[in-house]
This record gives C-alpha cells, structure tokens and sequence, in this order.
C-alpha cells in the first residue's frame, strides 16, 4: 500500500470514529441542553454587537458632517441658517442614538460600551461645537442626556421602558462621564481650527476669545490628572497643543498683527503651527 492510500485510510478511520462519537452523543442530556442554550446567548450578543457597532458608525460619519457643516461659519455674515441646518443634522443624529438605546433594552450598557462610544464621543463633540458657537459657553453633560429621550411605539410593556400611554415607551440613553470628557477633548481640535479660520477671514477677536475658553477646559483637564480613565489622560497632550497653537496665534496677532497683512495671517499660523508639530515630534 503506498503512502497516499495508507493517509487515505487513516483519514476515513478519523471520520468513521468522529461520526460515531456523534452519534453516540445524547442529545436529550441536560450538559448538552445547557450549551445550546449558552450558544444562542454568545449568537444573540455577537449580533447585536454587530448591530450597535453599525449604528455608531452611522452616529460617527453624520456627527463628523455637522462638524464640517458648522465650520462654515467662520466664512459667513449670519450664520443662523448654519446652525439651524446643523440643528437638523443632531435630530438626525439623535433617531441613530435612539435605536443605540434601543438595542440596550433589558441590557448592561457595559458589555456593548466599547460597540459604540466612538460614534459617541463624537456626537458630544459635534453637540458641545453647536452649542459653543451658539451661547459661548460648553454645554454640561446633563442637558446633552436630557436631548436623549426617545419616545417608541410599542405594544407590549418590556423592561427598560416607562409607560406613558398604551401603545407607548420612553426610552432614555445616558452618556457616560468617560465619553463625555474624550468628547470635550476632541472638541478643542474644532475650536482650534475655527481660531485660525477667523483670522484667515478678517475676526481678530475670535482668536482671543477661544484662547480663553480652552485655558478654562485645559485647566479642568489638569484638575483630573493621571487620576482619571486611561483614555482622559491619553487626550490631554492633544489638548495642551491645542491650546498652544491657539496662544501662539494670539501672541502672533497681538505683537505682529501690524506688521502682517490680513490675507496673509491665515498662512503665517498655518505655517507656525506646522513648526509645532514639528517640535513636538508629530510631523
């Protein structure tokens, strides 16, 4: 017998000796019962992990287009109409977080958290960048929850809900203080870049105005330290060069700002920010 055809043997040996070991196998025995039951619960999670990772994608692509969309409001006279079609594009946002809350009926938000909080942090990026440019000032983590309650059609009374009214539930989803900082975090990116939008089209108070504003979130960051989440500690050398490109244009305008064309501002601290970068090690 060559070697090929004694392989080929061995090989239906195995499979005689697996078919039967099947067959020998109780189906009706409670060790068995017991992990078909295990199987339909990890295909059940995997699932709806899948779903909610979907989901915050979507939440990420449109938060990051009401990002780009309120950018433009640098380069406008009246920006109302911006920010009322941005107020669109969060409502939009917010029906994506309504069915995130959704899947989490009945459900411990920390075994789905890492599914779907980059879809979040960028919303409360996306949110706090609207309301800044409308009051000047950062929007708290309760009136960004108290935007996400949902109302849903339903049937029947499921846990998680509160009734109202036959037929209806109210759904809520909490944003959790970790994602609300890294939100924060990323939102001094934004800011830094409407500062140097501003001087390009001619605003020489904007700059100075923002400088202020992120001084008082980096100096909340440093309250927090090494002290708090991993990821908030992670986000704080972006904020601090943030921060200082922000100063560097300031310090640009208040002792240069005379002797540097307005057309040209814009290039000048697009070019010493570059340097920055440089000097930090990121370019």
């Amino acid at each position: 017998m060559s070697k090929r055809e004694d392989e080929g043997c061995v090989r239906n040996r195995r499979t005689d000796a697996g078919q039967k070991a099947e067959d020998c196998v109780n189906s009706d025995s409670p060790v068995i019962g017991a992990f078909k039951v295990f199987q339909r619960e990890l295909d059940t999670k995997h699932d709806k992990h899948e779903r909610l990772v979907k989901i915050s994608r979507d939440v990420t692509i449109e938060s990051k287009r009401t990002i780009f969309l309120l950018h433009r409001v640098t380069s406008v006279p009246d920006f109302e109409n911006i920010l009322n079609d941005a107020d669109v594009k969060l409502d939009g946002v917010r029906q994506k977080i309504g069915q995130i809350a959704e899947e989490l009926r009945g459900e411990d938000l920390h075994q789905f958290h890492r599914a779907f909080t980059p879809g979040i942090q960028e919303y409360v990026e996306a949110v706090s960048f609207h309301h800044f440019i409308r009051h000047r000032r950062l929007i708290s983590l309760e009136e960004i929850n108290a935007r996400l309650v949902f109302m849903k059609e339903d049937q029947t009374t499921k846990v998680g809900c509160e009734d109202v009214c036959p037929g209806s539930c109210v759904l809520t989803f909490q944003v959790t203080p970790t994602d609300y900082l890294l939100g924060v975090a990323d939102l001094t990116g934004e800011l830094m870049r409407m500062c140097i939008s501003s001087v390009g089209n001619g605003d020489m108070d904007t700059p100075f105005e923002l400088s202020g504003f992120l001084r008082e979130i980096h100096d909340g960051f440093s309250y927090i330290g090494n002290t708090g989440p991993y990821e908030v500690s992670k986000k704080l050398h972006t904020l601090r060069q943030s921060l200082g490109k922000v100063e560097d244009a300031c310090y640009t305008l208040r002792v240069r700002g005379s002797e540097i064309p307005k057309h040209m501002l814009a290039d000048v601290f697009t070019s010493r920010a570059a340097h920055l970068e440089t000097d930090d090690g990121i370019a």
